[in-house]
């Protein structure tokens, strides 16, 4: 791999395994970073070895740029305390049989979606996938509901499809929410199958993380300070939804959809 290449290939890692790492790797490394180059040759900076696990898992709480680490495990632990909130109290509106063809549908689109996140050029894939939310939605506003899925033989295709943005970027959402859009839904149906099937995804998630050992003390903290908000926001989403129509809902869906585009197109023009 020359110069350019690795620059064109870079990545930003924000999730890690709890492997420890040779003290002759990280020699090298440092090694490695001291060929940067700086004013005068002076190279003023420290390098500082952490392998207490302990101490590691304390520095969140007070470096204001080291909470990627717990990032993750922590939304995964919010979208578990959602979901199960979500299924519990619209459990009679669950359609069961809707979430297990999502939930079986989405596990073979994951390998697809991370062989896409190393092939394909992230920004190129965010402009084409925002764009076509953002054009689908419009098209089927533009419809005034005409637009109607008589039942539920495609659901394997947007489990897939959520598979496949899952793996690549954690962004599953918007197929399913295009699915339920196009069943027409009742607010109720809505809230209580995507939470049926984001229940058992966030789950196994969540042990993944704990297997690769992020699931720490830190991640635990940061859950438990979020939880006042979490139950805020559940209380006020059934407000909302409880005031809304099926039709206002429905256009409300397509709305949120087009945000999530044009946030997805502003993240590909920064790269």
């Amino acid at each position: 791999m020359d110069a350019i290449e690795a620059l064109n290939t870079r990545r930003s890692i924000r999730t890690f395994t709890s492997r420890p790492v040779s003290m002759d790797l990280v020699r090298e490394l440092i090694r490695a970073a001291q060929h940067a180059p700086s004013a005068g040759n002076e190279q003023p900076w420290h390098f500082v070895i952490l392998t207490s696990r302990e101490l590691l898992d304390k520095i969140p709480d007070f470096h204001p740029y080291a909470g990627m680490a717990a990032e993750a495990p922590v939304a995964v632990l919010v979208s578990i305390t959602v979901a199960l909130a979500g299924v519990v109290l619209d459990w009679t509106e669950l359609r069961l049989h809707d979430a297990g063809r999502l939930v079986l549908a989405t596990l073979p689109g994951i390998p697809l979606g991370l062989w896409l996140l190393k092939a394909v050029a992230e920004p190129v894939v965010k402009a084409l996938l925002g764009s076509l939310i953002i054009l689908f939605s419009l098209y089927a506003l533009a419809g005034s509901g005409r637009h109607r899925l008589r039942n539920d033989r495609t659901a394997w295709l947007f489990g897939f499809l959520a598979g496949i943005l899952g793996g690549a970027y954690g962004m599953n959402g918007p197929p399913l929410a295009v699915f339920g859009a196009l069943r027409g839904w009742t607010p109720g149906h809505f809230r209580a199958t995507l939470q049926g099937y984001f229940l058992p995804a966030s789950i196994v998630g969540m042990g993944g993380y704990w297997m690769a050992g992020l699931w720490t003390p830190a991640v635990n903290r940061f859950y438990l300070f979020s939880l006042p908000a979490v139950a805020a926001g559940i209380l006020l989403g059934r407000v909302i939804a409880k005031r809304l129509n099926p039709k206002n809902f429905t256009v409300a869906v397509y709305v949120a959809l087009m945000g999530i585009g044009a946030i997805l197109l502003l993240q590909a023009a920064r790269f």
